[in-house]
């Protein structure tokens, strides 16, 4: 509502001073007016100015005189140029006003408070559109030969999260998932793909409060959280992985998949997510999750 209000005030003043603008420029008596009225603001402002040189003048010395002389300079030359000035002036107001007017900030029904999406962002346009498919599951055996490299190189490279744990058996079901959420996420990977060339691929999405708690005791740095307080366990959080020659790319340290995480983050904070490689503390680059809605839904399971 606060930006409602604000739009409304800014559109209200861009639309006072393209009035005046007009008005000045359409009809010269009026110009006329303003720019008498404007030369004896000047000139008071000239008198003041001159009384309090006068009164300087009688108590100060050589320096004060060589201050008076600059002043009554600059003066000589605003009063030649002060029709100049206040046309600059206003033209200079003009267009930050005409910026703010077209500068169109929308914000989608759900969104956190605050965040708001451009209107010629991709994210915007594909969730104003149709509604998204999920794409088919890949076969397993992905996931399991993904398992199996993390294991062999936990320790020695930098991956795109904390190595997640046992992924072969994640839920990949994507109607477990929130559909507020879920769309948002498919926007995201159909962008990814479509704009910038990387395929995405669910990792896992709903997480049981069994499998979350189990993931807490084992430690590793995956995760913090203890059962009930992951955004998973209510289909409010997902963890993607870039998809590449057959294989998920975890490692960070390659350009290619560093450069594809990045823009998976941009892309999920403009449309309202949580990215988990925005953390400070765990840096956890597949993470997504609809932050407000989570905390709603903490507090309504009492967590």
């Amino acid at each position: 509502m606060d930006g409602v209000r604000m739009m409304a005030l800014w559109m209200a003043v861009f639309f006072a001073v393209t009035a005046a603008a007009a008005w000045l420029v359409l009809f010269p008596a009026a110009r006329d007016g303003v720019l008498a009225g404007a030369d004896r603001l000047f000139s008071r402002l000239a008198a003041v100015l001159g009384r309090w040189q006068s009164r300087a003048a009688d108590r100060a010395s050589e320096s004060s005189q060589s201050a008076r002389a600059t002043s009554q300079r600059a003066m000589r030359l605003f009063g030649r140029h002060r029709n100049l000035l206040l046309v600059a002036a206003l033209l200079l107001a003009v267009p930050p006003l005409v910026i703010l007017q077209l500068r169109q900030r929308v914000v989608l029904d759900g969104f956190e408070g605050g965040t708001a999406v451009a209107s010629n962002n991709h994210v915007l346009r594909l969730l104003r559109g149709e509604r998204l498919a999920p794409p088919p599951e890949l076969p397993p055996a992905v996931f399991v030969a993904a398992e199996a490299e993390l294991l062999r190189s936990a320790g020695t490279t930098t991956s795109a999260g904390e190595t997640p744990q046992a992924i072969s058996g994640a839920d990949r079901k994507w109607n477990r998932i929130d559909p507020v959420f879920q769309q948002r996420v498919l926007a995201i990977y159909q962008v990814m793909r479509e704009q910038y060339g990387y395929e995405m691929v669910l990792v896992e999405g709903y997480r049981s409060p069994e499998r979350q708690a189990a993931l807490a005791r084992k430690g590793g740095g995956t995760t913090r959280a203890g059962a009930g307080q992951s955004c998973h366990q209510y289909g409010l959080a997902v963890d993607s992985a870039l998809y590449r020659d057959g294989k998920l790319q975890w490692d960070m340290g390659d350009a290619w998949t560093k450069r594809g995480y990045f823009l998976y983050g941009r892309l999920a904070q403009e449309a309202g997510l949580e990215w988990g490689g925005s953390w400070r503390s765990i840096k956890d680059y597949v993470h997504l999750e609809l932050k407000t809605a989570c905390r709603a839904a903490r507090r309504a399971a009492g967590h």
